[in-house]
């Protein structure tokens, strides 16, 4: 047989087997599996219609209550009071409250509980982002994680990996973001359908931690079950400090088999666009000029790490948002936010007249903290631009990387930072 990929390894050493191939239905030993406030509800409601006393292991369930909350509503504070009735009753370790917490799919690196090599399901389809620190990890229903709260097991399809390979040097104010809407913008929103995205090539080696995370969280947005870096030098520095828990990084076989690989030479692109109403309308954000904007939203899980803060924040020292746009900057963890404040960056946010959040997944999904009316347009670093994701149905998305955020919000309409910066 011929060798296999990083992901084919690590499902057949959770599934307990020599070897796995594309097409396989294997169950397999889960290290994390992850809920938050929506979606842990359900699976809560399943786990205990079984009758049981006791979660699988209380040390391998993180409990995140980050998509509504601070509560935005009644309806929304019976959600998370469920989940925090159960995580007290089951002894949940890794549960997180709110002002300890951040959008989950930041917080969990941050914090060291995700591992290279390890199997991590979650019940949001963003859950894909850990696959940055070469770990298997996927999103799957709630009653896929009622199941796994119980015995510890999920089962999955191998999927087949597709490559993609960067070559040449990233110009100026083009990161992690840009690459991953250009590729979105060249597959489409179903091109790596149940397919495992593996990133790699020069660009990738020197792309820092921040920009893989934002990658391998947008792979779903191609359709991927999963997107991964191999663990590398950048991988271990990040680790170092987060964890005591010992690891084993597992590789792919130089004789592995992909069904495709694309190969893209990075030294010539702009900064993406994402345009309504889907994330594979990408455009250079030179196609973009002129497009005025209502709001901007600097945060998610994709884009509200500490780079991506530093980023805008260099663009708006000494400068104001335009009258006409409302910028919102959410940090997305506890962590993020104190440094950003130590590092002076709330001031230059503030200053700017920026409105600053608490950690929430909030706008991204509608949720609260900068709902859209019928006709307005939003700029922001999150990751969906479907029709209604973020308020009216009337209403218009677009994507983009921080800094282009941040000079937009400055300039009233979506711009190059280089147009501000100048």
């Amino acid at each position: 047989m011929s060798g296999q990929t990083m992901i084919e390894k690590i499902l057949a050493r959770g599934a307990g087997k020599k070897e796995v191939k594309p097409g396989d239905l294997v169950s397999v030993k889960v290290d994390l599996s992850l809920g938050n406030d929506i979606t842990a509800p359900v699976a809560i409601k399943e786990f205990e219609r079984l009758g049981l006393d006791r979660v699988f292991d209380p040390e391998k369930v993180v409990l995140v209550p980050d998509h509504f909350t601070p509560n935005r509503d009644i309806a929304a504070a019976e959600q998370a009071l469920l989940v925090r009735r159960f995580a007290e009753k089951y002894g949940i370790r890794h549960y997180f409250e709110i002002g300890r917490m951040g959008i989950e799919h930041a917080l969990l690196p941050e914090q060291g509980l995700v591992l290279p090599g390890q199997i991590i399901i979650g019940a949001d389809s963003h859950t894909c982002t850990y696959g940055a620190l070469g770990a298997f990890a996927t999103g799957v229903g709630s009653t896929d994680l009622a199941a796994a709260m119980a015995i510890g097991e999920a089962w999955f399809k191998v999927p087949s990996t597709m490559r993609f390979i960067y070559e040449g040097e990233l110009p100026p104010w083009v990161d992690g973001k840009d690459l991953i809407l250009y590729t979105i913008g060249q597959i489409g929103v179903e091109g790596a359908r149940y397919k495992a995205m593996a990133f790699c090539g020069p660009v990738i080696e020197k792309l820092p931690m921040d920009g893989r995370l934002t990658m391998a969280n947008m792979a779903i947005e191609a359709g991927g079950k999963c997107g991964y870096m191999e663990p590398d030098a950048v991988t271990f520095s990040y680790l170092e400090g987060r964890t005591a828990q010992p690891y084993e990084p597992v590789y792919g076989d130089a004789d592995a088999v992909y069904e495709q690989t694309l190969t893209f030479d990075v030294s010539r692109m702009e900064p993406q666009v994402a345009f309504p109403p889907a994330p594979d309308n990408t455009h250079p954000v030179s196609e973009a000029a002129g497009i005025k904007i209502d709001q901007v939203v600097i945060g998610s899980c994709t884009n509200g790490r500490l780079e991506d803060l530093r980023r805008a924040a260099a663009i708006l020292k000494g400068r104001r948002v335009h009258p006409r746009v409302r910028l919102i900057i959410i940090p997305a963890t506890q962590r993020i936010y104190r440094q950003a404040m130590a590092e002076g960056l709330m001031d230059i946010f503030v200053e700017a007249e920026a409105a600053i959040s608490t950690p929430t997944c909030g706008p991204c999904l509608g949720g609260h903290m900068g709902i859209l009316a019928r006709g307005e347009k939003a700029l922001a670093t999150t990751n969906r631009n479907f029709v209604g994701r973020m308020g009216h149905p009337e209403s218009e998305i677009f994507l983009c990387n921080p800094a282009v955020a941040a000079a937009s919000a400055i300039a009233g309409e979506i711009v190059h930072p280089e147009e501000v910066m100048a």
